[in-house]
């Protein structure tokens, strides 16, 4: 899981600068539990223009520091990484809990899915909804 000194770190790597405004939304994320929305960290750094933070949650997810988590009703939230390679997220449609899946679609499905439509497939994202055995429990 990253923390305020790796992130810095890996972005003046990467030659981001980081600005004021950038290591308030990069804290104002890692302050965050669970799953968030843009909103919530602009309602967090109220100094902060509010395209710095959209543009910031971006290069934070491009870069793989946040995960993007889809929920069920559609909104797009975000979470702080716990993994540094791709994966998917099982969501609960009760408690709103996200688990990070280590299992990922088969290369070779992905390769045919290429050869059957024409596409150069780039990338993908995927996320399972259902309900976590501690709602299942509680409701039965």
């Amino acid at each position: 899981m990253y923390n305020l000194e790796s992130i810095v770190q890996r972005l003046e790597e990467q030659r981001y600068r980081i600005t004021p405004s950038r290591l308030a939304v990069v804290t104002a994320a890692l302050e965050r539990s669970g799953h968030f929305s843009v909103h919530d960290i602009l309602s967090q750094v109220p100094g902060v223009g509010r395209a710095t933070v959209f543009r910031t949650m971006k290069l934070l997810s491009e870069t793989g520091m946040l995960c993007r988590v889809l929920l069920e009703d559609g909104s797009l939230h975000y979470r702080v990484s716990r993994r540094q390679d791709h994966h998917h997220h099982l969501v609960c449609v009760s408690c709103g809990s996200v688990q990070e899946l280590d299992a990922c679609i088969d290369p070779e499905v992905l390769n045919d899915l290429a050869r059957s439509t024409g596409y150069e497939i780039e990338g993908h994202w995927l996320e399972f909804f259902g309900r976590c055995a501690a709602c299942r429990n509680d409701g039965a």
